[in-house]
């Protein structure tokens, strides 16, 4: 039997597997026939290795209604993605507004930024991860610049108002910054109808590619200073960054044949369509909610049952650390979750959970209500044995 088979993977949330045949191949392809350093030859496998990165840029930007893919800059992860858009963007004397369960890829950034003088204001969010718009109105100031939320959270699943928040950060003149750790690939995106600046995204998670791939999309009206400088095979001549996008903001060899397999996930993710992968997430995490709610001892976090979220469930039982729960999971019915803090500790202020985190469970396309049942059934089995 293959692992595939005998092994039930709920860790998503943090990386998808298994990957799609597509996307082995295509790695593998790039690997054997294209690994010239695109951008720096002109010779034949110089150029089918560029032709690479701008197919992957024009799938994404078909996915996402992008409509200049040399918009999107790619990345390693959502944290450089995260980091680019924020370090390059805010400027002293600014003032950031950010949710209280962002990730620490924004968290971070953020408290370094405080160091220097720049005010940030956190919008408090409740046990289930929604705050309250008419909070955000009335922290927005005349020096705001930048409001960044995650489009899901990464502990509870919530599902935030992507619109909504930006018409409010429109209306006050500031930019919105869009965290699709969760969501790119999960639940359909049009930058222009959601009026979002930024968006940064994970390549292995929703959209099915390898680790080691991602990107920012900097809208057309929005000015960064790199992260990086370096070479970018154009301009050699001069001593500063170039001005054209994407170079700008692409110092140093791209990552080749991972965006090779970016690209074959996203047209994986496009051919299925991302409406029917949220959905069959949808019912997954209904399933999964309902099962553990109904298990004596389990506390569930996030929206509740029937609420719009993404395919992440975290839980908690009080007599037992997640840390164990999760360990004989693994261990004794080959289950793969995540436990502790989830590098988000502000979403656990929120959900009660900062002494000891929790466990989460979250599922993908790949997942199937067997898997969630078999989940269900082995912690109801730990709790009654414990």
């Amino acid at each position: 039997m293959s692992e595939r088979e005998t092994y039930i993977y709920m860790d998503h949330a943090a990386t998808s597997w298994p990957k799609p045949n597509e996307v082995i191949e295509a790695v593998t392809e790039a690997m054997k026939h294209d690994s010239a350093n695109p951008g720096r030859g002109s010779h034949a496998m110089a150029v089918r290795a560029s032709r690479i990165l701008f197919n992957g840029r024009k799938q994404l930007a078909k996915l996402l209604n992008i409509k200049n893919p040399n918009d999107i800059a790619f990345t390693y992860n959502t944290t450089m993605a995260l980091n680019m858009a924020i370090k390059g963007f805010v400027k002293q004397g600014d003032h950031v507004i950010a949710s209280s369960v962002e990730h620490n890829s924004v968290r971070r950034p953020l408290h370094a930024l405080e160091q220097t003088g720049v005010q940030v204001t956190y919008i408090d969010a409740d046990e289930r991860g929604r705050f309250k718009l008419d909070q955000l109105q009335r922290s927005m100031q005349h020096n705001t610049s930048l409001v960044i939320v995650n489009h899901s959270s990464n502990l509870l699943g919530t599902i935030m108002p992507i619109a909504e928040i930006s018409t409010i950060v429109h209306e006050h003149g500031a930019k919105l910054l869009v965290d699709g750790a969760q969501s790119v690939g999960i639940i359909p995106i049009d930058v222009e109808q959601l009026g979002i600046d930024m968006l940064a995204f994970p390549g292995h998670k929703g959209l099915l590619g390898p680790q080691g791939t991602g990107g920012l999309y900097i809208a057309p009206h929005i000015e960064l200073e790199p992260l990086l400088q370096g070479g970018t095979g154009s301009q050699s001549e001069a001593p500063h960054q170039p001005l054209v996008r994407p170079d700008r903001y692409e110092a140093g060899t791209q990552n080749t044949a991972g965006i090779a397999g970016l690209a074959a996930g996203v047209q994986y993710v496009a051919r299925v369509g991302v409406e029917n992968i949220y959905q069959h997430e949808w019912e997954l995490s209904q399933r999964l909610l309902g099962g553990l709610s109904e298990i004596e001892g389990v506390v569930c976090l996030g929206p509740a049952l029937g609420e719009p979220r993404t395919g992440i469930v975290s839980f908690y039982v009080p007599h037992i650390d997640p840390s164990e729960m999760a360990f004989i999971l693994d261990q004794h019915y080959h289950i793969a979750v995540r436990s502790g803090f989830h590098c988000t500790p502000t979403a656990h202020n929120a959900a009660g959970t900062s002494e000891r985190g929790a466990v989460r469970a979250s599922v993908g396309y790949s997942s199937t209500v067997e898997e969630v049942d078999r989940f269900i059934a082995a912690v109801k089995e730990i709790i009654e044995q414990y």
